[in-house]
């Protein structure tokens, strides 16, 4: 999930009903029995590629924004658990007094307990995204898929808030999505996902229950997968 979901209607920041939001949404899917773990961009805090843009150092600039997206994961932490489910923070960074260290077999052990779990700090590196990140741990714990959770409703031919013409696609290709270049989720996010055969379903997390929805197979979304062809709606 994007940072700036957390934000609500404010310009920047933590929104509290925000958060209270979408910790409902992952308590469903728990007490339906599905393994949750959550990735959070900190774009609603710090942006590190527009810092970069604007003089500084890109490597410093990243840095920022991956220590940013522990701040988000804290607070979803706090907010899970106070609606009384089970969680871990493991960030990219080691910083023990707030965090357990990223450790893969250790996240997929808290998973089989039923614990969400939430992943933060990007990779640990500069220069790949929070997109990216999110497929490399989808990858790691061998997600059976990775769900991108933004505020629109899917994937459209052009943006759907400029254009009225645009359309959704119900189905998209790995291929498709790489070469017309769609912005939803980065081009290396797109590929590790294609190489690994994890679809990926892109749909509108500010609408409660849509992603129970999604899951169960209906409800407004795209998914992306090896299909021969894409689909329109």
């Amino acid at each position: 999930m994007s940072g700036e979901s957390l934000k609500g209607d404010r310009d920047s920041g933590i929104c509290p009903q925000a958060l209270t939001l979408y910790a409902n949404e992952v308590k469903k899917l728990s007490e339906a029995g599905v393994q949750v773990a959550l990735v959070v961009g900190g774009g609603n805090i710090v942006r590190g590629a527009e810092l970069a843009t604007s003089g500084t150092q890109r490597s410093t600039a990243d840095y920022m924004g991956m220590l940013a997206t522990v701040i988000n994961g804290l607070a979803l932490q706090d907010a899970l658990e106070q609606i009384g489910l089970y969680t871990r923070l493991q960030s990219a960074i080691q910083m023990d007094a707030v965090a357990e260290p990223y450790i893969r077999r250790r996240a997929v052990r808290h998973l089989e307990k039923g614990r969400v779990v939430i992943f933060a700090a990007g990779t640990g590196n500069p220069y790949f995204s929070t997109d990216s990140a999110a497929a490399l741990r989808a990858c790691e714990i061998q997600a059976d898929v990775f769900v991108k959770g933004t505020h629109v409703d899917g994937v459209y031919t052009a943006d759907p808030q400029k254009d009225p013409k645009a359309r959704r696609y119900l189905q998209l290709t790995y291929q498709e999505a790489l070469e017309k270049n769609l912005k939803v989720l980065d081009g290396p996010a797109f590929v590790i996902c294609r190489d690994n055969n994890i679809p990926i379903i892109v749909c509108d997390i500010t609408k409660p229950g849509r992603l129970a929805e999604v899951l169960r197979g209906t409800g407004a979304h795209t998914i992306v997968k090896d299909f021969t062809n894409s689909v329109l709606e």
